[in-house]
């Protein structure tokens, strides 16, 4: 979603700060309630929350995030034109729809039927988009199926060469997975995660809610899950809560993200031993146990359950 926070505001242009990188512009095109279609440098537009104060997809805009981070890095086609049956995807931060719809255009001649599992906790910003979709430029061609899902909250259409059953669930993420009903969600084969930002919506980040989703998983179907972050914290949460972690693409300004899964074969670069030594050194390593958002050192007892992780027996 969004992971660049608002500095100023000058002749049209708003100052953005990308963490762990330099100053970014972006020129406001269209401003309308709690939503604004933004110009990033490249000249993509994308979405800004005013609530949260940060933009959906930063630098290189909504598609080219969503090639680099989910379908290249899960190696989508390649596992969908393997796959028997129906694929699972679960798209966590539905957001814009940027990342879904990417998804299923880079998919769309492949024989595989698709089951897409969206989650937000509002339908406001894909709402304000399709509002806007010729500025935005991924909707062309799911205007449709985007109006059926908002009015809805389910759609199933013919895509290419495979049918799709969308669906979005409107609700607090966390709290759903803690929910008896959370076990009759298909289980899935790819996980998109696109929260807003720790340090804005830390609930998204917490050791228990990562556990809680890798309590949905399915052993028999290998799932990998990338996210834009590469934070100590992350990569520990995500090894703590019972997945395997690895290195993950770069996207933009960011030279590595993080990609975790169930099966340590869709890892293709593992987090090793010298990473490990670099954790116990680490200021900021300790996982969120509580919806609040700090920075600590781990404590002596994940330190034990890191080392005892398969991943670096």
């Amino acid at each position: 979603m969004g992971h660049l926070f608002l500095t100023g505001n000058s002749g049209g242009f708003e100052t953005f700060v990308f963490p762990g990188a330099r100053l970014c512009y972006a020129r406001v095109v269209i401003s309308t309630g709690g939503y604004k279609i933004v110009q990033l440098a490249n000249g993509v537009n994308s979405v800004h929350s005013f609530a949260e104060r940060e933009t959906f997809h930063p630098v290189i805009g909504p598609v080219a995030e969503a090639e680099a981070l989910y379908v290249n890095q899960l190696r989508l086609r390649e596992r969908l034109a393997a796959h028997h049956g129906e694929f699972v995807v679960w798209d966590v931060g539905l957001g814009a729809a940027a990342n879904a719809l990417t998804v299923l255009r880079h998919t769309c001649d492949l024989p595989v039927n698709v089951r897409l599992e969206s989650f937000d906790h509002t339908l406001g910003p894909l709402e304000f988009a399709l509002n806007h979709a010729a500025k935005l430029g991924y909707f062309d061609g799911y205007e449709v199926p985007v109006k059926q899902l908002l009015s809805t909250r389910h759609v199933n259409f013919t895509d290419g060469k495979r049918s799709v059953n969308w669906r979005v669930h409107v609700a607090d993420f966390p709290a759903l997975l803690t929910q008896p009903g959370a076990q009759a969600l298909p289980k899935p084969h790819a996980i998109l995660f696109d929260a807003f930002s720790p340090a804005k919506n830390p609930a998204m980040w917490t050791l228990p809610l990562f556990t809680n989703l890798f309590r949905q998983l399915n052993a028999a179907h290998p799932c990998a899950m990338p996210t834009y972050s590469r934070s100590t914290m992350l990569r520990v949460t995500l090894l703590l809560a019972g997945f395997f972690v690895g290195v993950g693409h770069a996207t933009g300004e960011k030279e590595e993200t993080t990609i975790a899964a169930n099966s340590r074969d869709l890892i293709a670069e593992p987090l090793n031993h010298q990473w490990l030594q670099r954790v116990r050194r680490s200021t900021s390593a300790e996982p969120l146990r509580e919806p609040v958002y700090r920075q600590a050192p781990l404590s002596e007892e994940s330190w034990g359950q890191l080392q005892a992780h398969p991943q670096f027996g």
